[in-house]
């Protein structure tokens, strides 16, 4: 059996300060989200939605962009179909796949939404650092990413793979 590698005090304070912060950005933006009527959740799915070619995805394709599993989404999609922010409908090339569109009222909730969400994260994180600090950020994000696409995670190993497109 291996030795405990605990972490120094510098590696805690380093970790606990990126727990809080990750903490306080999520509650801030879902407070944002609920002002503006969405959870954090709609705003995950209307995003590429939105951003989609004639504003649709397949279900399954909807799920791999945003790492979710097919019970989750599956939930989601029902609640935000029962408020009128997308419609489901079966895939006309394939009979077993679900197509999902953006409604007007969907595309109307993230236009409303985006602006807050946008000028939320630039004040509580973005405008703190520097540039040189963003390359920084982003790099590390990267590596703990693969990193951790590396790791298997049991049965449901993650779906998240190292496919990071650093110019995007």
């Amino acid at each position: 059996m291996t030795e405990t590698r605990w972490l120094s005090g510098r590696e805690q304070r380093m970790w606990r300060a990126y727990n809080d912060m990750c903490r306080y950005l999520v509650q801030a933006l879902d407070r944002q989200f609920a002002a503006a009527g969405l959870s954090s959740a709609d705003y995950e799915l209307l995003v590429p939605l939105s951003e989609a070619p004639e504003q649709c995805l397949r279900a399954r394709d909807l799920g791999r962009m945003v790492h979710w599993d097919r019970s989750r989404l599956s939930h989601q999609l029902r609640r935000m179909e029962q408020r009128g922010l997308l419609k489901r409908e079966g895939c006309s090339d394939d009979a077993r796949g679900v197509t999902v569109s953006l409604t007007p009222e969907g595309r109307k909730a993230i236009e409303v939404a985006a602006p807050g969400h946008v000028e939320t994260v630039r004040r509580l994180f973005v405008d703190e650092l520097t540039p040189e600090e963003v390359d920084m950020l982003t790099a590390i994000s990267y590596r703990v990413l693969s990193r951790t696409a590396e790791e298997s995670l049991g049965p449901g190993k993650s779906i998240y793979v190292a496919t990071i497109d650093p110019e995007a």
